[in-house]
């Protein structure tokens, strides 16, 4: 069958897109997506010296041959480098400059951020409620809740391994709000608080900052968890008070009213806000740190599982500054684990994750800092 005029020889399809009198020609997806298919198969078997080009390095006319399947003639089949340029061009988005899903300090970006703190709180406050269950029984009744191990058996051995995760709910719910006013709000405050100073100051000042920060996110996170905290008290420290959220929420309210929430909010705020004060501003202090004279390499040019693990350490570093070391054990790997959750959910997101404080040119220029 002769080729039809303007149609050089052998540039015509010999696949399955076209049989017969059938349609003419593919849509121009199809074309790329037959011309791409057969290069990602063959991604395995090619030569793992040939570099991919930058995408400024196709020519225009292998832009145009994108969408043209390859020919009949085997003499003729694109190379490996070749199909490596297709697939390139083709899915840039695997390979090419990241692209964030927001701008930095934007309403998207601080909601996200506080969706990162809901899920990181949330979660390991949850993980750990036997143990604090057994902990806050050894505060209200030393007596009969000697120690760890003791107390343990003691619960087990009275209400079942059911026990041990009473609480649970009011802690999911309490520390899931204070997650989300503990990490949404630092970022608010820390970008308010920098714009309020400048960024010669901002930059100077930067521990300071983080530490007002912190003190003022914790502030709102307590209020927020209080209800939940003391609700939970009660199920774990009052045998037969109440098993459940839902029956102990409205029996608090009946009996002591809306004050029955918040007795504990100034014991919560004189107990959080030092601890989350050292917390974000050794972890700030210590990932600059890390960055600049541990990791051998601008955090740029970090992969994300590298950035995720020097945040775990960071984390685990901020959470040991006081403490003997079964607080030592226990905090420390709640806090690594709560940032490298919170770190998590920023890459999930693809959140803009700027680099370490940089000295600002002004303060280069007169030499000060």
């Amino acid at each position: 069958m002769a080729p039809p005029p303007g149609d050089p020889e052998g540039c015509r399809p010999q696949s399955g897109w076209e049989t017969g009198s059938g349609p003419a020609s593919p849509q121009h997806p199809a074309r790329l997506w037959a011309a791409v298919f057969p290069s990602l198969c063959s991604l395995g078997r090619s030569d793992s010296s040939a570099a991919l080009p930058p995408r400024s390095d196709l020519s225009s006319q292998e832009e145009v041959d994108l969408g043209a399947p390859e020919r009949s003639d085997s003499s003729t089949a694109p190379r490996p480098e070749h199909r490596f340029r297709l697939w390139a061009a083709a899915l840039p988005a695997l390979w090419g400059e990241e692209e964030y899903s927001c701008e930095h300090g934007s309403v998207k970006y601080l909601a996200l951020c506080g969706l990162g703190g809901v899920v990181s709180c949330g979660l390991t406050h949850t993980a750990v409620v036997p143990l604090d269950l057994v902990k806050c029984r050894m505060q209200a009744q030393p007596s009969r809740y000697r120690s760890m191990l003791q107390g343990f058996a003691l619960t087990v051995e009275e209400e079942g391994m059911r026990g041990l995760a009473k609480g649970w709910a009011p802690t999911c719910v309490g520390y899931s709000l204070q997650g989300l006013c503990k990490f949404g709000l630092y970022e608010v405050f820390k970008l308010r608080y920098a714009d309020m100073l400048g960024p010669e100051r901002a930059y100077l000042w930067r521990t300071s900052l983080y530490l007002a920060a912190s003190a003022t996110a914790e502030f709102f996170a307590d209020i927020a968890l209080s209800p939940m905290e003391a609700a939970k008290v009660r199920i774990q420290t009052q045998p037969g008070y109440a098993n459940t959220l839902r029956v102990t929420v409205p029996k608090m309210y009946r009996e002591e009213g809306l004050w029955a929430f918040y007795k504990g909010v100034c014991p919560l705020w004189m107990r959080q806000i030092p601890y989350t004060m050292m917390k974000f501003a050794c972890f700030e202090r210590t990932l600059e740190a890390l960055y600049a004279y541990v990791v051998p390499k601008p955090r740029s040019e970090c992969s994300k599982p590298e950035q995720l693990g020097v945040t775990f350490v960071a984390g685990y570093i901020a959470g040991v500054w006081k403490g003997l070391f079964p607080r030592i054990l226990m905090i420390g790997t709640l806090t690594a684990l709560q940032w490298f959750i919170y770190d998590s959910v920023k890459v999930y997101f693809r959140l803009p994750r700027p680099p370490p404080p940089e000295m600002p040119a002004s303060l280069k220029e007169d030499g000060s800092g």
